[in-house]
């Protein structure tokens, strides 16, 4: 037996599930089919329960190389509401950063990250299953999906099925510019969202999430006219990257010795911004069951549980936004209650509203803190571990 795991996607969760696992004793080969760094059209906030997940992993995000944001901001025409987290700031992080903080810390624990190297397919058997991939064979024990929104793997094993009649598409662009806020601010208008994300000391990521194709930035600034106001002579640090459509559906979320964690796993829409944190947790539980012999059935079922609520509320929020009148007068009671908006981030951030009151951290934390490590240069296997978010 080659290895534990084959782990297909080299972004932040598959990093996530090979430094579980090889904290648990397994081994852990990553493979992705990119072969350089590349950045990832998302909104790159990290919620608290994301952070708290990186701690628990022992991921070092590097002094200066993010930016704590305490809260959430809605931003309607006239109605601003914002309520603060009271578990700990999120943070605010390039999504390459952010990879290399994960790479470095898989490559501590022991796991082997090759680039370059997709898988092209498997043959489950009774005592484990054999990866083929661009270098040749692996044997491992499971092979777990860990390769986005348009999984390959979940496709092959027959795990898709249709999405709904939604399409969601989202761009992204950095700005070079002084965050105005420490909050993420969420602008809304009919039939678009603006996410402002701060990331940096000097840059911002703007996210733009609408339906329809062929959505061009420019554009969709141009409907939420105080955030263009606030970009004017902003320079871009980079181009334009689109992502979508979002919703993926699953039949389940494993076959035979197959897994699916993260993004692959199924998604509605990054509304709500607890992507990565869902997928942290599904990494951590599907590492747990498989260390405990467990079925994977049962990994299936302990994820519908940990994604119960979250994909509550994104429904939720999604049906709100849909319906202008409904939303503007949701966004006013926020603002009027803003005691309510604490609760919905409780809810949304821990499951619970149980501990609204008193911030269990400084209302003026807001600085990057605690060490941190990039990824080493040597090479992993074939290739080196400084690669691409899957």
């Amino acid at each position: 037996m080659d290895c534990d795991l084959v782990i297909a996607g080299a972004g932040p969760i598959g990093l996530a599930t090979a430094i579980h696992a090889c904290s648990r004793g397994l081994s852990a080969v990553v493979l992705d089919r990119r072969s350089s760094p590349e950045a990832k059209a998302c909104g790159e906030g990290i919620m608290p329960r994301g952070r708290a997940a990186l701690d628990a992993m022992g991921v070092s995000l590097p002094p200066l190389s993010f930016a704590a944001f305490p809260g959430i901001r809605f931003i309607d025409g006239a109605s601003v509401a914002e309520a603060r987290f009271h578990s700990g700031p999120g943070a605010g992080i390039p999504r390459t950063t952010l990879w290399r903080a994960l790479a470095a810390r898989a490559e501590a624990v022991g796991g082997t990250v090759e680039l370059g190297a997709a898988v092209r397919n498997w043959t489950s058997g009774r005592d484990g299953i054999r990866v083929e991939t661009d270098r040749g064979s692996l044997n491992a024990r499971l092979l777990v999906g860990a390769d986005g929104l348009h999984s390959r793997i979940r496709k092959l094993a027959r795990l898709e099925r249709p999405a709904s009649r939604r399409r969601r598409f989202g761009v992204r662009q950095h700005f070079d510019i002084e965050p105005w806020t420490p909050f993420v601010e969420v602008h809304w208008s009919d039939g678009c969202e603006a996410y402002v994300t701060p990331v940096g000391p000097r840059s911002v990521g703007v996210a733009f999430l609408a339906s329809g194709h062929g959505l061009r930035f420019a554009d969709l600034r141009k409907r939420f006219p105080l955030l263009d106001e606030r970009l004017a002579g902003a320079t871009p640090r980079d181009r334009e990257r689109g992502a979508g459509p979002f919703d993926q559906r699953t039949v389940r979320r494993y076959a035979a010795r197959v897994a699916l964690v993260g993004d692959a796993a199924g998604y509605v829409d990054p509304l709500t911004g607890e992507g990565l944190s869902l997928g942290f947790e599904s990494a951590r539980e599907l590492v747990r069951t498989f260390t405990v012999g467990e079925s994977l059935a049962a990994y299936d079922r302990a994820y519908r549980r940990a994604a119960r609520i979250h994909v509550l509320l994104t429904k939720a929020m999604l049906s709100i936004s849909a319906r202008p009148t409904l939303r503007r007068w949701a966004i006013r009671q926020l603002a009027l209650r803003p005691r309510l908006f604490e609760m919905f981030l409780a809810i949304h951030s821990n499951g619970t509203a149980a501990h609204i009151g008193t911030p269990s951290w400084p209302a003026t934390r807001n600085a990057p803190a605690g060490g941190g490590r990039s990824a080493a240069g040597k090479p992993l296997h074939h290739s080196s571990a400084r690669g691409p978010a899957r």
